[in-house]
């Protein structure tokens, strides 16, 4: 099947103040839908022609580098969009709040070990929370690389590309994680994809 931009689940400007309109016209519109251009270009006449997104994501690792690339951050930004929502942060559901505490720590280090994946991810790529075998873990990667290459299923990541702060921002990478894991997070997406990752 082929990749289709998906509209955000919110305006523009309603991540604002700590997104601005202006990053998600251009994280959106034009990032994003160049993931989608491409991929859907690289995916015509190949072996993947009509399989998932995740699917693609993990059959092409390693074996079609430029098909990997845009079909790992198609992937990574169908999500991205939804881990966030306006008046997001606050309180952590009650099963994932108690399964963070008992894999990373509590809720303060879980939050200040994230911020650290992001903030120490060299270049590009992303920081994530994820279930790999039945636990909770922190993980870095990469460009367009996730999770779900390294055995794991991400529930929560957040793009550390320059281009999804530095409008907001300039280069400091470590103000917007903490505004993401403070203010924008959307909780309950994270605890749907835990559960369907732990079910």
């Amino acid at each position: 099947m082929s990749f289709t931009l998906p509209d955000l689940p919110y305006a523009y400007d309603a991540l604002q103040p700590y997104m601005s309109k202006e990053t998600l016209e251009f994280h959106h519109d034009k990032h994003h839908a160049a993931y989608v251009n491409t991929g859907n270009n690289l995916l015509k006449g190949s072996e993947f022609e009509g399989k998932s997104v995740e699917e693609v994501v993990k059959g092409s690792y390693g074996k079609n580098q430029a098909l990997f690339n845009n079909a790992g951050q198609h992937y990574n930004h169908i999500h991205f969009w939804q881990w966030m929502k306006p008046n997001g942060g606050g309180a952590i559901p009650g099963r994932l709040e108690q399964k963070i505490k008992e894999d990373l720590g509590g809720v303060e280090k879980f939050k200040e070990d994230f911020i650290q994946a992001g903030v120490s991810q060299f270049g590009s790529g992303w920081c994530w929370l994820a279930v790999k075998d039945g636990k909770l873990t922190i993980m870095k990667t990469p460009n367009g690389e996730n999770p779900l290459v390294h055995g794991a299923q991400p529930i929560l990541g957040c793009d550390v590309w320059e281009h999804s702060y530095y409008i907001d921002y300039r280069n400091r990478r470590p103000d917007y994680l903490k505004a993401f894991i403070e203010n924008l997070v959307n909780w309950e997406h994270v605890e749907k994809m835990f559960s369907e990752a732990t079910s």
